[in-house]
């Protein structure tokens, strides 16, 4: 087997460790919420999350089309990758890709180990344009676009990601208002039992939502490093076992769950009810939706963290714990220059290396990273179990009694 056959395998399978990781970190998104309330049991929720998901990725392949050359220049006009980069069998090429990967992966990971909420999509392009930079230099990104559309960085990356968390905080408080308004003269536990019914439909909105554009990123990275290597021509198609494999690892890190975003979201943020939930959930599916019809990029994470915010925001006397808030706004500000700072200096350690050796060590400094923060979060396991549990924070957000325990002092007595 050729070194370009070799490197082009282990882009493969980290782009899929990638779509993993995409998944579970994502699934807080749909149903961190109906978990919160209790509309759906834990293990229930991320069940039906990662059907949807599944059944999302099929539906459509326009991103995946388009996913990398609206950021950065390592594609033509045409979707073909540019003529230098493939000169030596695509190694260049690969060795951006793989860079750019890794970079994803580890914010990923790392964001995942805190609780934070943060963008699998920004993560992506960060460490593709930090890769991009450091193989082709800052002429390799496109940072507006060509001018006739919102495109570059600008437009794809950082517009959306101020507007759409912005449009959520609105549509989601407007809609909460409205919904306890409406059933202001409602008895609560009626009013719980009904909405906890709409938000499985609402939850699952966002799920089928979120499986048709960020699974499709990943197939459309595949299918780059197909092209760059020969073994795929055609620029209008993804090929279908590229499909199915990005579906179906999307799926699974879904169903595997990211327990500790959701329980951030579900019980760090705010202390949600049921009209909140359905609120927030229906807000997140009708931006994300209207966005899509009208062509523009943005971060489901943002939305529905957004969402989220909104409905505490709606509900008169609703807590919002504003340090978690302010904490997701830092990590949302960070990651896509973090992932490029990860992604440029794999590339350098990889291109330093050079060929087929580079790209090996590249991906075992990936398995080392990524086995080191989950032998971390060990420490401080969050699963479908306590997802739940009443939200006590402190450093690192373990879980501690009310109260000190303190022993009674034992009296002496006196010999006198």
């Amino acid at each position: 087997m050729s070194p370009e056959l070799i490197v082009l395998a282990l882009v493969v399978v980290t782009a899929l460790a990638f779509d993993f990781t995409n998944g579970f970190h994502d699934t807080g998104n749909a149903m961190a919420t109906s978990i919160a309330t209790n509309a759906l049991k834990p293990k229930t929720a991320v069940t039906l999350s990662a059907v949807l998901n599944l059944i999302g990725a099929f539906l459509s392949v326009e991103v995946a089309l388009t996913v990398t050359n609206a950021v950065v220049n390592i594609q033509d006009a045409s979707g073909a990758p540019r003529p230098e980069l493939i000169g030596d069998g695509g190694m260049s090429l690969l060795m951006i890709i793989l860079s750019g990967l890794v970079g994803a992966i580890v914010w990923n990971l790392l964001t995942w180990l805190l609780g934070l909420p943060s963008s699998s999509s920004h993560a992506l392009f960060g460490g593709l344009i930090g890769a991009t930079m450091a193989g082709l230099g800052v002429n390799g990104v496109k940072w507006v676009g060509d001018g006739t559309k919102l495109d570059g960085v600008l437009g794809k990356v950082v517009l959306p990601g101020l507007m759409s968390p912005v449009i959520a905080v609105v549509v989601a408080t407007v809609g909460t208002w409205l919904v306890f308004r409406i059933t202001k003269g409602v008895a609560e536990k009626y009013r719980e039992s009904g909405f906890r019914w709409g938000q499985i439909g609402s939850a699952s909105l966002v799920s089928l939502a979120h499986g048709t554009n960020d699974a499709q990123k990943t197939m459309g990275v595949i299918t780059l490093a197909l092209i760059a290597t020969g073994i795929h021509t055609d620029l209008e198609a993804v090929p279908f076992w590229v499909k199915l494999a990005c579906a179906f690892f999307i799926a699974l890190g879904t169903y595997l769950g990211g327990w500790r975003i959701i329980r951030t979201l579900g019980k760090g943020l705010v202390e949600i009810s049921s009209p909140q939930g359905m609120a927030a959930e229906s807000s997140s599916a009708a931006v994300i939706l209207a966005s899509s019809h009208l062509g523009f990029a943005l971060s489901t994470t943002h939305v529905a963290t957004g969402s989220i915010l909104g409905s505490g925001v709606g509900k008169r006397g609703a807590k919002v714990n504003w340090s978690i808030a302010a904490r997701m706004l830092m990590a949302w500000a960070i990651t896509l220059p973090s992932a490029a700072i990860v992604g440029a200096v794999v590339w350098f350690i990889g291109n330093g290396l050079g060929g087929l050796f580079g790209a090996i060590v590249v991906f075992i400094i990936l398995v080392a990273a990524s086995g080191w923060m989950f032998l971390r979060s060990q420490r401080n396991k969050v699963d479908h179990r306590n997802v739940n549990d009443d939200w006590v924070e402190d450093v690192t957000q373990r879980q501690l009694p009310e109260e000190p325990i303190v022993k009674p002092r034992r009296r002496v007595r006196s010999k006198a």
